[in-house]
């Protein structure tokens, strides 16, 4: 458990200890629940930086270099709109990540110390423990599926699933873009997944757990994580996969494996649709709704238990090697 009972965090995992010098540092009375309140308001105002400010900012600004005028485009419409400018929506919404939420996290924590890095937890990992994490999520995968079906099962507002349709439009439009593979891996997997673990796992859960331990942590930040994507039907498996890539980061003390994790799982999401589409007539909410066998499920619970079987004692084992 990390102790920052003094004037400085230490967290098992840094050669040294952290100090808190920033500026959110220097009251020496402080509520007990400012740092959850912290990691609360770091996630609502990155969320409206992302999504009201940045990106709508930056799309406006490519339409208007290309000529584009206003009154044109608020005629096309949602739909129209990813049809037309799918490019630009989709650069818009990587920078707009960059911009709203991987450099707002490095913002926050140096309002804790000068060791931002540090308190993101940016530190290497050991290759086995990383490997591990990969080889738990490709476990997770068919769980995870199982419970969009479950979710989806669920009734949820006809406002709720037009929304969701327009997201699931988005990824089609990507998808049919004709940017090329690369292109969406690095749209759709690289960038959010670093710069969504940088500000859940990286600054959001150390909040969380300097207010109520790992498991207050842990749960929180993987709850929080499901919330913010706006995706109902999507809410427990994006909250499960939220929890793993937090536990991740909590036992191996870095946020390197949450990050690969998250890389592997969306690309493997962006390459299975990409299949998928070069079918005749597909549909990317099929896809979604495609039955998973018991036995799979099964299956890759088997995966994951005996993933964090080994992991857990093991991580243990290389802190203290690391420290001697």
């Amino acid at each position: 458990m990390d102790d920052d009972t003094g004037r400085h965090l230490d967290d098992g995992w840094s050669r040294s200890v952290i100090p808190l010098d920033g500026l959110l540092e220097r009251r020496s009375i402080r509520p007990t629940s400012f740092h959850l309140w912290m990691g609360i308001v770091a996630l609502a105002a990155a969320f409206l930086l992302f999504q009201v400010v940045v990106t709508p900012t930056l799309l406006m600004v490519q339409l208007g270099l290309a000529g584009e005028e206003m009154s044109a485009i608020q005629k096309l419409g949602a739909e129209g709109l990813l049809t037309s400018y799918t490019r630009e929506l989709i650069l818009s919404n990587s920078v707009g990540q960059v911009f709203g939420l991987a450099l707002p996290a490095f913002g926050y924590a140096w309002l804790h110390t000068w060791r931002t890095g540090a308190y993101l937890r940016m530190r290497g990992a050991p290759p086995l423990l990383v490997g591990l994490g990969v080889f738990g999520v490709l476990g997770l995968q068919p769980v995870v599926q199982w419970l969009v079906q479950v979710n989806q099962a669920l009734p949820m507002p006809e406002t709720i699933q037009a929304f969701e349709q327009t997201q699931l439009e988005m990824i089609r439009s990507v998808l049919e873009s004709g940017m090329g593979v690369s292109f969406n891996l690095v749209t759709l997997a690289v960038v959010p997944g670093l710069c969504e673990e940088l500000l859940f796992r990286g600054y959001a859960q150390r909040q969380f757990e300097r207010w109520g331990g790992p498991g207050a942590g842990i749960l929180l930040s993987g709850i929080l994580f499901g919330a913010y994507h706006l995706r109902p039907t999507q809410l427990l498996p994006l909250v499960v996969l939220g929890t793993y890539l937090a536990y991740l980061t909590w036992r191996m003390g870095s946020i390197l494996p949450a990050i690969v994790v998250h890389i592997v799982h969306n690309g493997l999401a962006v390459l299975v649709a990409r299949h998928v589409r070069s079918e005749p007539g597909y549909d990317m909410r099929a896809l979604e709704q495609a039955p998973m066998p018991w036995y799979a499920v099964v299956g890759g619970l088997v995966i994951v238990g005996s993933v964090l079987y080994v992991l857990h004692p093991l991580a243990e084992q290389m802190r203290g090697r690391r420290e001697e």
